[in-house]
């Protein structure tokens, strides 16, 4: 594609008074698009379901970290793929205030809530430099009428990416505060895996804060978490870095075990108790264990 066409796409792509995901990126050197077939590989759709297609060519923008690929209530006109980094996605309240709602990563499709207003109900930042893939609607429909396979496998990635959705809020309204931090860390180890990636060894790209926001908790509590898991030795924490050293445990915990200090308290708790004949505080509760 010359140089030309790639100006009068730009051209094309922006709205009055938007700023387009060409010109809000900065591209990288070396190659700027990719075919069909490796946008497929990409989102993890079987190969074989179109051949291969010189001509449909899907470009891509670079994000540095804190740069916004659209805002609430921005024209819808793409779909958005990750090929590289960490984004999120976020809804702002009237105050300003985010409520994290997803973590896109490598062969993950976002922007998917503006297809039904035909504006985006959220808005994207990239939590690092980004690589994006940009899949015009338009373009798609049109793949869609030609190749009836492919439009019902990006249709299934879409729904993947709801289910993960309604995992999270069953979570949040069953789990306690340190089993959700618990299957936050899980659900990344399989992520980073499904990348190719170590999924016992990797680095958080996103603050407490936005865990905390994403899972309905305050950072205090993910701090907490954190440190707690790693006394008993379920990870190991240093900054972002973070080691799972039990993936099943993390799978398995409905809530943490006490910690020494408390144990000691409570210990010294029941002696007194019995000192003065009252019954014990563990026979009015249940255990409080890993399952």
């Amino acid at each position: 594609m010359s140089l030309t066409q790639v100006h009068e796409l730009n051209s094309a792509l922006a709205s009055p008074g938007v700023q387009s995901p060409v010109d809000a990126g900065w591209h990288r050197g070396g190659k700027l698009w990719s075919n069909l077939n490796e946008v497929c590989d990409l989102l993890r759709i079987p190969s074989g379901l179109v051949g291969t297609d010189a001509d449909c060519l899907f470009q891509h923008v670079q994000f540095k970290a804190g740069q916004r690929i659209y805002t609430l209530g921005q024209p819808f006109e793409m779909l958005y793929i990750v090929n590289s980094g960490f984004l999120k996605t976020v809804l702002i309240d009237e105050s300003g205030n985010e409520q994290v709602l997803s973590f896109p990563m490598k062969g993950d499709l976002f922007g998917i809530d503006g297809i039904h207003h035909r504006q985006y109900a959220s808005e994207a930042v990239a939590l690092s430099s980004c690589d994006v893939i940009l899949m015009p609607f338009k373009k798609f429909t049109a793949l869609g009428r030609t190749h009836a396979e492919l439009e019902t496998a990006i249709y299934s990635v879409m729904s993947r990416e709801l289910l993960r959705e309604q995992i999270m809020v069953s979570m949040l309204g069953s789990l306690s505060a340190e089993a959700r931090v618990a299957r936050f860390l899980v659900s990344l180890s399989e992520r980073f895996a499904e990348m190719g990636y170590s999924g016992k060894q990797f680095n958080l790209r996103m603050t407490r804060h936005e865990i905390g926001s994403y899972l309905g908790l305050t950072l205090e509590t993910v701090s907490r978490a954190f440190s707690a898991f790693n006394e008993i030795g379920l990870i190991s924490v240093e900054q972002r870095a973070i080691g799972i050293k039990d993936l099943q445990a993390l799978k398995t915990l409905r809530r943490l075990p006490p910690s020494r200090s408390r144990a000691k308290q409570e210990a010294a708790n029941a002696m007194k108790r019995s000192a003065i004949g009252l019954p014990s505080a563990s026979s009015s509760r249940g255990p409080v264990a890993v399952a």
